[in-house]
């Protein structure tokens, strides 16, 4: 596969440019290295991975003699594996003037994290990357920021082709891991059932703790049953025989793997009776297919959980976009204790553009209607809409648009 241009690049070199450290997190075999080796290309930077032991031990016995060894500018790939790193990097970088010192690649984890707050504050800039978005494998570049206004939406669906519901579920199968795209279904199951072996399970035991695989493997396939849903630990809990705060416990070790994805419920005093609990979405969504046995975009499109898993798609569209934009927003949803949600609220400088996500070309248009909660409570309501499988934008009202899925 050739080199797919990411999105992140953009902030990546502005920050390189500003701090003395920069690191890249995301889940395993998302393209972290790949995109700093390209980006590397042409220049006198060293790289070192951590995963060879020889440079592990090195790391974690002597830093000094491993930073003499390999001097920066440097690469270091998944520096988790070796977190006595970190004060030494502190005093390299506070001994030199010169930015961009280290780029540093790392599967997210809480413990690694908290070393990198604790001795680097100040001196590093920290980035996710997320696998391939749609449109990173479909070669589009776009300068605008995302703008729900009518005008905007006009302007950037030009640069799409029409919305396909072929298309997006096989985008939805066939997830972002840069290595499944040319896959055949043969070999994509074989890859991900190395993946959850080879990454998975010995993140989970080195950075989590988790020692029991059975349980721990049956606790995955749960978590993908519970796909764009509310998380309810009792049932997370007896799908893989563990206790509630177990699964807690396990779900935050997905989460600090990159894994999964926890959207946080809308909170402001003025909205009393608003439910506490997030709601689980996979971080790929062909991992989560896999481990609920969907064994082709056909089958998944037509399935029971298709629209929860348009639901993932949409969200991590949208997670994806914010994580690599020059503007940020706190994505949320909306649910009171009556049972009424709103798919999803981005709360950008203080404006809340609510939408809700739809797998049907023709959605009821009645479900603009339940964004009055957010006049009800004198908040801040921007342009909105429903994301769902039209094949171009069509205004609602003045607020709001019908919005192909393809073009956020």
């Amino acid at each position: 596969m050739n080199y797919v241009h990411r999105e992140l690049e953009r902030k990546f070199l502005k920050m390189n440019d500003n701090f003395k450290a920069v690191l890249v997190t995301g889940a395993r075999q998302v393209g972290k290295t790949t995109m700093l080796r390209h980006l590397a290309e042409g220049t006198e930077r060293t790289y070192v991975t951590l995963d060879n032991n020889a440079a592990r031990r090195l790391a974690q016995s002597d830093p000094v003699l491993f930073f003499q060894t390999y001097k920066p500018p440097l690469l270091i790939d998944e520096i988790q594996r070796a977190p006595e790193l970190f004060e030494q990097i502190k005093i390299i970088c506070d001994e030199s003037d010169e930015n961009g010192l280290f780029w540093i690649t790392g599967s997210q984890q809480y413990k690694m994290m908290k070393g990198v707050r604790e001795s680097l504050a100040g001196r590093i800039g920290i980035l996710t990357l997320y696998s391939l978005s749609q449109r990173e494998k479909a070669g589009v570049i776009l300068d605008d920021e995302l703008d729900f206004s009518l005008e905007s939406l006009l302007k950037r669906q030009k640069k799409f082709e029409k919305n396909d519901i072929v298309k997006v579920f096989n985008h939805i199968w066939a997830g972002g891991m840069p290595a499944v795209q040319n896959m055949d279904s043969e070999m994509r199951e074989d890859y991900f059932s190395s993946y959850i072996e080879s990454y998975l399970m010995r993140d989970a035991a080195g950075s989590g703790g988790v020692t029991d695989t059975v349980r721990f493997s049956a606790f995955l396939t749960a978590c993908a049953a519970l796909v764009a849903q509310q998380i309810n630990f009792k049932t997370l809990a007896e799908a893989a025989d563990i206790s509630e705060p177990t699964a807690k416990r396990w779900l935050d070790v997905l989460q600090g793997l990159g894994i999964i994805y926890l959207m946080k419920p809308y909170e402001n005093n003025e909205l009393k009776r608003l439910v506490k609990a997030p709601k689980l979405y996979f971080c790929d969504t062909s991992l989560c297919a896999y481990l609920s046995m969907w064994l082709t975009p056909e089958t998944l499109m037509k399935g029971a959980a298709s629209g929860n898993y348009f639901e993932n798609y949409v969200v991590m569209e949208l997670v994806k976009n914010y994580a690599y934009s020059k503007s940020k927003a706190n994505i949320c949803y909306y649910r009171d204790d009556r049972a009424k949600e709103i798919d999803v609220f981005i709360e950008e400088n203080n404006i809340i553009h609510p939408f809700e996500i739809k797998k049907s070309a023709n959605p009821d248009l009645r479900e603009v209607k339940k964004y009055s909660v957010i006049d009800k409570a004198s908040l801040n309501k921007g342009a909105g809409g429903i994301i769902c499988m039209c094949q171009e934008v069509i205004p609602i009202d003045r607020e709001n648009c019908l919005i192909p899925c393809n073009i956020i």
